[in-house]
């Protein structure tokens, strides 16, 4: 079985920051792609940031130059420095990642749990 396990989110002022966490766990043979993807009431589900094994980015243009992701290839782990936070970046945030489980020879998308980030003006 694969986890992904997120931490971090919470209640913050406009123009705060926070960090969420996400750590992958269980029978990975390897991680392709990993990254955040977020939802807000009534809207579709939408990629924040991913980054790949080989450190390559890309980040949806409403937080470009706000957002950071990064990456631990050896603890399997993701996270997501959102500083100068806005109102409409308050979303339900999910960690993704596209991996191949042991005994397996191909890619799955895993996603975890969520967690909340309300932006307060």
């Amino acid at each position: 079985q694969v986890q992904l396990v997120e931490s971090g989110g919470g209640l913050v002022q406009a123009g705060g920051s926070l960090r969420l966490s996400c750590a992958a766990s269980g029978s990975i043979f390897s991680i392709n792609a990993m990254g955040w993807y977020r939802q807000a009431p009534g809207k579709q589900r939408e990629l924040v940031a991913a980054i790949t094994s080989g450190g390559m980015t890309n980040y949806a243009d409403s937080v470009k130059g706000r957002f950071t992701v990064s990456r631990d290839n050896a603890k399997n782990t993701v996270s997501l420095q959102m500083n100068s936070l806005k109102p409409e970046d308050t979303a339900v945030y999910h960690c993704h990642a596209l991996l191949m489980p042991r005994a397996t020879t191909r890619l799955y998308d895993y996603w975890g749990q969520g967690t909340q980030v309300t932006v307060s003006s």
